[in-house]
């Protein structure tokens, strides 16, 4: 399943921002997976944390072999070690464990998230252990399909800004502007941000100082 968005998202972007627009139409319809399955994202989104895409993949992988379907109840019922043979950190195993094991107890109820607003849903998942504000936004997005998620802690999206706008640095003020600017369709405006920081347009450049754009990709590696 692909995130879910139309001629009403791109036609309102387009009128709220001209350069943006543009983008768009270079780009055309962006496709972007979705996990329609709450606690299996929560789940992934942790496996993923500071490892690449690919080890990310080859971990889960693992985990849906090893338990044939990735709920609270399969997690509970092994330990953390067996978590950790997969190939993630003892850490992280022990944050899926514990998530798994309060969704079983009915400690986190994962049906309460959907009638929540994105401000205490984030704050709901980021209670968990092992999941912070980034990680909380990004289970919206890509699980939840909330329309609105602009995340200033994502450096793709930063860096995405910096190579449409031109902007040496983004902060919180000028971020802030763009996130207005976007609103109610930030998430959409996110996607082909992505997809510029990605190199989706070949001619659009950095425009930060070299020292943080070797900063930015250390970090995220």
């Amino acid at each position: 399943m692909y995130f879910i968005y139309g001629d009403e998202e791109i036609e309102y972007l387009k009128s709220k921002d001209k350069i943006l627009g543009e983008v768009i139409e270079k780009i055309g319809h962006i496709e972007r997976v979705t996990d329609t399955d709450l606690f299996s994202s929560v789940v992934h989104h942790i496996i993923g944390q500071q490892i690449s895409t690919k080890a990310q993949e080859t971990i889960w992988q693992r985990l849906r072999d090893e338990l044939g379907e990735v709920n609270a109840e399969n997690i509970y019922a092994i330990d953390v070690s067996r978590l950790q043979s997969l190939g993630m950190s003892f850490r992280k195993a022990e944050y899926i464990k514990d998530f798994a094991d309060k969704v079983h107890c009915g400690n986190f109820n994962l049906q309460d998230i959907s009638e929540m607003s994105d401000e205490e849903a984030i704050k709901a998942f980021a209670s968990l252990k092992g999941i912070g504000v980034w990680t909380a936004e990004m289970i919206l997005l890509f699980c939840l399909q909330r329309p609105n998620i602009f995340s200033f802690d994502d450096l793709a999206i930063q860096r995405g800004l910096r190579m449409v706008y031109h902007h040496r640095k983004i902060d919180r003020k000028l971020f802030e502007k763009y996130r207005r600017r976007f609103s109610p369709y930030c998430s959409v405006a996110s996607l082909y941000l992505w997809a510029v920081s990605g190199g989706a347009i070949p001619e659009m450049k950095d425009y930060a100082p070299k020292k943080r754009r070797q900063y930015e990709v250390t970090s995220q590696l």
